[in-house]
C-alpha cells in the first residue's frame, strides 16, 4: 500500500512539513509495512520558498532584511538551476525547457519569509504599519547572488502596502512635498506622498498566486482580506481611499492604464499583485498548477492507492482551486481514495464532491488558542482514529 501525504500549512498551527511528518509518523505506526510518499504543499505564502528550493536540490540562503513592522528579521530566499526544475514547471512559467545559458539560476522568493503575518503577534497586527521593503530586500539579494529569473510566491502576508515596500528597496522613489525620500513607504504615510521617480533594473519576474480579487471594492484587497491583517472596520474607507490614489500614482509613473486596478490578481498580498505587474511588468502564473508540476504531483498521485491532504481550514476557495482542493480534485478523478483533514471544515453540501471524505480534526467547542497549540495532537488523533487503510 502507497500513501501519498501532502498537506498544506495550518496556519499559525503547524507548518506544511510538520503536518506531513505527523501524519506520517501515525501510519507508519498504524501498519508498519505501508510505504509513505511526504510531499508538503504550499500556495505562494509560507513554505513556498524552503519547499520548492528542496524539491529540486538548490541552495536556501539566509539574510537580515526588514521585517514586516520595520524590524530587522532573518528570511531566506532560494537559488535553483534552470535545468532541474521539472519541464512541466518551466512551461507553465512560459521558459523554454533547452536553450537557456549554462548554470541560468532562479531565485525563489518568498514574501511570507520577509513580509509574513505569521512574523507579527496576533495583537499587533495592523496593515498601516506594515511594509514589504523586506521581500523586496531578498528579491535584489536573489539577483546579487546570480538569478537571472525571479519566481516570486505572494500569499500570507501582513501587508497593505501595494508591495510600494518592496518597490522602494528595488529602486523606486517616494518623496513628499517638499522632495523627500519616504522609505519605508509605510501605509500610514501614505498621505503625505505626492511623487514616485526611480528607475528599477530587474530580471523576469515571475509572481505565483491563486488569489483572482481585484484591488478595491467588495472583493478588494483591504475588504476581504484586511480584516485578518488587523484592518478595524472604521479605517475601512480610508485605507481603500488611500489604496485608489497610491495606485493612480504609480500607474502615472510606470505608465499603465488605470484599468489594472480591476484585473483579476490585483488584490494579491495587500496589492502586491497589482504594484508588482504594473511597476515591472511581472507575469501571474497559479500557484496551485506550477507547485503541482514542480513537485511531480501528477505521477505521485498516479503512484499512490491513499491521498492525505489539508489545510488549518479548508473552506469554499479550498474547494476552488487552491493546493489541497486542486489535489483532492486530481486525486478523485485518477480513482483514489480521498482524505482531507483540517482544523476547521467549511464547505457547503452543494461543494462536496463525492469521494472525498473530510475530517475536521478540532473537538467541538475548543478555544481557537487551544485548537492551534494543540493542532499536531489532534492531526495525530484524527489521523489515527480515521483508520485510513483498513
Amino acid at each position: 500500500m502507497r500513501v501519498l501525504i501532502a498537506f498544506d500549512k495550518f496556519k499559525d498551527a503547524l507548518t506544511a512539513p510538520q503536518a506531513c511528518a505527523a501524519a506520517a509518523d501515525v501510519l507508519r505506526r498504524q501498519f508498519p509495512g505501508v510505504m509513505v510518499d511526504e510531499c508538503p504543499l504550499a500556495d505562494g505564502g509560507e513554505g513556498f520558498g524552503p519547499i520548492l528550493t528542496a524539491a529540486t536540490g538548490g541552495r536556501w540562503v539566509k539574510a537580515r532584511v526588514t521585517g514586516p513592522q520595520g524590524e530587522d528579521v532573518e528570511a531566506g530566499f532560494g537559488l535553483v538551476l534552470r535545468s532541474k526544475i521539472p519541464p512541466a514547471a518551466l512551461a507553465r512559467l512560459g521558459l523554454k525547457t533547452e536553450g537557456a545559458p549554462a548554470g541560468s539560476i532562479i531565485g525563489v522568493v518568498e514574501m511570507a519569509e520577509a513580509s509574513g503575518l505569521q512574523l507579527v503577534p496576533r495583537d499587533r497586527r495592523n496593515p498601516w504599519n506594515a511594509t514589504s521593503a523586506g521581500t523586496g530586500e531578498l528579491v535584489r539579494a536573489a539577483v546579487a547572488a546570480g538569478a537571472n529569473t525571479i519566481l516570486l510566491g505572494v500569499g500570507g502576508s501582513a501587508t497593505h502596502d501595494l508591495g510600494l515596500g518592496a518597490l522602494g528597496a528595488l529602486g523606486l522613489i517616494l518623496s513628499d512635498v517638499a522632495g523627500k525620500p519616504i522609505a519605508p513607504p509605510f501605509p500610514r504615510d501614505w498621505h503625505r506622498i505626492v511623487r514616485l521617480s526611480g528607475k528599477i533594473d530587474l530580471p523576469p519576474l515571475y509572481l505565483a498566486c491563486d488569489v483572482s480579487n481585484p484591488l478595491l471594492g467588495p472583493r478588494g484587497a483591504a475588504a476581504v482580506y484586511g480584516p485578518q491583517k488587523g484592518l478595524r472596520a472604521e479605517d475601512f474607507d480610508r485605507l481603500e481611499s488611500e489604496t485608489g490614489r497610491m495606485a493612480q500614482l504609480l500607474c502615472g509613473w510606470a505608465g499603465v492604464s488605470a484599468s489594472a486596478l480591476a484585473e483579476p490578481g490585483a488584490g494579491a498580498a495587500g496589492g502586491i499583485g497589482f504594484g508588482m505587474r504594473t511597476a515591472l511588468g511581472a507575469r501571474l502564473v497559479p500557484g496551485a498548477d506550477l507547485i503541482a508540476d514542480w513537485l511531480g504531483l501528477r505521477a505521485r498521485v498516479q503512484s499512490a492507492e491513499v491521498v492525505i491532504t489539508g489545510e488549518g481550514r479548508f473552506d469554499r476557495s479550498s474547494a476552488e482551486g487552491k493546493g489541497p482542493g486542486a489535489l483532492a480534485a486530481l486525486a478523485a478523478a485518477a480513482g483514489k481514495s480521498v482524505h482531507i483533514f483540517a482544523g476547521q471544515v467549511d464547505l457547503g453540501a452543494s461543494l462536496r464532491p463525492p469521494g472525498w471524505k473530510l475530517h475536521s480534526i478540532t473537538p467541538a467547542d475548543m478555544p481557537l488558542s487551544e485548537a492551534l497549540a494543540s493542532a499536531e495532537l489532534n492531526l495525530r488523533r484524527a489521523v489515527e482514529e480515521a483508520s485510513l487503510l483498513r
